[in-house]
């Protein structure tokens, strides 16, 4: 075993970028700890030629109040996730790998240049525009149409891609226990909502890439466009997940956020078109009415989880969470049929 290495140490992570031939000996980097992750340490590396390098180191235990344990070797899947997406995405919305090191339990990409910002940020700001949320569901619907073609593609031998992503454990410890599993205990009510929802998610039947953590925080805006980062989560499975998930973020905001709530019932209803447009411009992929069906009760399940779960939004205060928990399980009695619908009945209700 390597001796152990903090990257929020500047003195250590030096050192050890030094030691591995990273850096040169005389080079004096700017090195600075980047705050918000809960899962992973994070360090901005500036080089004195222009390059910069983002570092993250993963966590076995996460930064939030309950007990939240998740095995760090998953950094090794993020970077797996990073020499496949550019494969999928499109161009320039994946930030390229520079090099990774499963024992340190770390990796180190390039930096978004400056300037950007966060989108979750400007969201919050109610800087609401309708082109970015178009561009959340291209970028999207984009992966997932093209990796279950390259999955269709490759016939019944199987595909490369959905070998190399076939382990779902990190989307179990990430996702489903302390977001599913953890709210049905949390609100009995939810419980065969959940044993539902936790069901059609296992399994060994997938059909496409599903990132596991598409969501604003996740997403940087530079000259107007949007960079996905974040994939420690991703693993083939059904992608509806992932919409859901997406869309519950913007309800959540739209619901925080109540001055610019029209707003952020446009953007949600232009991510869902964009997203669905994107899955059509191919045949491989399955799109059918089951497909949306399940991509509003993950909505649901996501919405509920983010008020009750291990992990609750940071920025709902305790009435708008009650709100939500009740708006939600309301829902979960009777789902509508369509996103539209849930869009439409979520922001009446809260």
């Amino acid at each position: 075993m390597p001796e152990a290495l903090d990257i929020e140490d500047p003195a250590a992570l030096l050192a050890y970028l030094r030691d591995t031939s990273r850096l040169a000996r005389e080079e004096r980097p700017t090195i600075r700890t980047l705050a918000g992750g809960v899962s992973n340490k994070t360090v901005l590396v500036e080089r004195p030629n222009g390059e910069a390098w983002v570092l993250k180191q993963a966590l076995p235990k996460l930064r939030v109040k309950v007990d939240w344990f998740s095995d760090p070797a998953r950094i090794h899947r993020e970077a797996l996730a990073l020499r496949w997406l550019p494969k999928l995405a499109p161009v320039g919305t994946i930030t390229p790998l520079v090099f990774e090191d499963p024992e340190h339990y770390l990796l180190a990409m390039a930096a978004v240049p400056q300037p950007h910002e966060n989108w979750k940020a400007m969201l919050l700001a109610g800087r609401v525009e309708k082109r970015h949320a178009e561009q959340f569901g291209t970028l999207l619907g984009t992966i997932h149409r093209r990796s279950a073609e390259m999955d269709d593609a490759a016939g019944d031998s199987g595909s490369e891609i959905a070998a190399a992503f076939a382990d779902k454990s990190f989307f179990h410890s990430l996702r489903v226990e302390p977001y599913y599993e953890y709210s049905a205990a949390a609100v009995p009510e939810s419980r065969r909502f959940y044993e539902y929802l936790v069901a059609m998610s296992g399994g060994e039947v997938g059909f496409a890439l599903v990132h596991g953590d598409y969501s604003p925080k996740n997403i940087l805006v530079r000259d107007d466009r949007l960079v996905l980062l974040d994939h420690e989560v991703i693993h083939w499975g059904k992608p509806a997940f992932d919409a859901g998930f997406a869309l519950c973020h913007l309800l959540s905001k739209g619901h925080h956020c109540r001055a610019h709530r029209a707003r952020f019932k446009v953007a949600a209803l232009a991510f869902a078109l964009s997203y669905m447009r994107a899955l059509d411009d191919g045949d491989a992929f399955p799109w059918q009415v089951t497909h949306q069906r399940l991509w509003v009760d993950h909505t649901l399940g996501c919405l509920l989880a983010r008020v009750a779960g291990r992990s609750p939004l940071e920025y709902l205060t305790a009435d708008e969470r009650k709100a939500q928990s009740e708006a939600t399980v309301a829902l979960m009695r009777s789902p509508p049929d369509n996103v539209a619908d849930l869009i439409k009945a979520f922001l009446e209700r809260v």
